[in-house]
């Protein structure tokens, strides 16, 4: 059954006003999650067709005409549409930036600048402001140019070397682990700056960037390589991780897959009756012996069904789980028991349903308090609380076009 995960409590940012000037994943994934934790997210976008996310969905999916990849990095925000190339757009938008405690943006290297609002422009505006800036590639190098993509950046990377079996192609992750990593890391360091500026009273620049957040995932293979000389090396038979002795990796049951994970290979021969696994008593056999014990752990799991196999291996504390589809999470009793899939009420799109936080805080509680917003719903609200911005000002700028209005739904696409 799925949980509603409605909350008028406060979270732990309550009382914080955080700017997210972002799109696609890397940047709103850090917004919403300063959201979830309680801070009142401003997503700033442009009144013509709002954030890339919005008119550019995945598989090409819209629920009543909302992008579902907008629906589900978008909630606990509040949307204005300001022109940031309209004179009067950004005569605003730095009003709002001297209400803001914290601004997070990921356009190219040198946009904002060129817009007027980088971190020197806006440090004179507010002094106190946490100024995170989320790139591919940092602000210096010559890389700093380039776009900074998921793939892209797993590229670079070398983790695609570290997947499958000699003579294989390079193998991308299926997780956006660059982009989200990288949101997660930006959350970190804004959270930081914000607590150093309790002591300091002063702001400062947060800069991440995708490669060496993706390099920092991978310490363990780095540290070894740099200073031992060891690469992960892929073997004949596909491994899920090349620097991992089997049998860690994927098998075929009777019924579907499974993950057979690091184990003790006696305990793991026991368990499905290949004696030969018991006599490999060695950590390091698993290295030694990895093509070997690959082939005498496929055939024998095609014997039972994956839940079969759980069981037993559970019995013999083999660390295992079975490979689900997206239906099969969806159903899984622990998933339903825990209330993983929350369930939110958006004006246009109607119950919405998606992963509820991953964050428990005892006190102050991690919560989904309003959905993803329409483009320019809050322009009004939000600009009604700066020194200044009365109703006949607010119309006066919508009436320019240097402010949207929550009617301009900009260009979408067909449900």
């Amino acid at each position: 059954m799925d949980t509603t995960q409605h909350s008028t409590r406060g979270g732990a940012l309550v009382g914080y006003r955080i700017i997210d000037l972002t799109q696609m994943l890397a940047g709103p994934i850090c917004g919403m999650r300063l959201g979830d934790l309680g801070a009142d997210v401003v997503k700033v976008e442009p009144p013509a067709s709002g954030e890339f996310n919005r008119t550019h969905s995945l598989a090409g999916a819209y629920v009543n005409g909302e992008a579902t990849t907008f629906l589900a990095l978008n909630r606990n925000k509040r949307s204005v549409a300001i022109d940031l190339k309209h004179p009067s757009g950004v005569a605003a938008f730095k009003d709002l930036v001297r209400s803001a405690d914290a601004l997070v943006q990921n356009f190219r290297v040198g946009v904002t600048d060129r817009l007027g609002i980088g971190y020197e422009h806006l440090r004179e505006v507010n002094p106190r402001l946490v100024y995170c800036s989320i790139s591919g590639y940092g602000p210096t190098g010559p890389y700093r140019d380039r776009p900074g993509q998921d793939l892209v950046v797993q590229g670079y990377s070398g983790s695609m070397w570290s997947v499958g079996k000699d003579g294989d192609p390079p193998v991308p992750g299926a997780l956006w682990a660059a982009d989200v990593m990288s949101g997660y890391q930006a959350a970190i360091g804004i959270l930081a700056a914000l607590l150093a500026r309790g002591t300091t009273d002063e702001g400062q620049h947060v800069e991440v960037d995708m490669l060496s957040v993706v390099m920092d995932a991978q310490a363990q293979e780095l540290v070894t390589y740099l200073n031992a000389g060891i690469l992960p090396t892929r073997g004949a038979e596909a491994s899920a991780h090349a620097a991992i002795p089997a049998p860690y990796g994927v098998y075929e049951t009777a019924d579907g897959w499974i993950t057979l994970a690091m184990c003790p290979l006696p305990a793991l021969g026991k368990a499905i009756g290949v004696p030969r696994l018991e006599a490999l008593t060695d950590y390091d056999d698993g290295v030694r012996f990895r093509d070997e014990v690959y082939r005498l752990v496929r055939p024998a799991m095609k014997a039972r069904t994956t839940s079969e196999w759980t069981a037993i291996l559970d019995a013999h504390n083999v660390w295992c789980g079975p490979v689900y589809t997206f239906a099969d999470l969806e159903r899984d009793p622990h998933v339903v028991a825990t209330g993983a899939i929350a369930t939110v009420d958006h004006p246009v799109a109607g119950a919405v349903r998606m992963p509820a936080p991953p964050l428990r805080l005892s006190g102050t509680p991690a919560a989904i308090r309003r959905p993803a917003p329409l483009l320019g719903e809050h322009s009004a609200e939000v600009l009604g609380t700066l020194p200044g911005y009365d109703e006949e000002r607010i119309a006066a700028l919508v009436a320019a076009g240097a402010v949207g209005a929550p009617g301009d739904r900009g260009t979408r696409r067909a449900q």
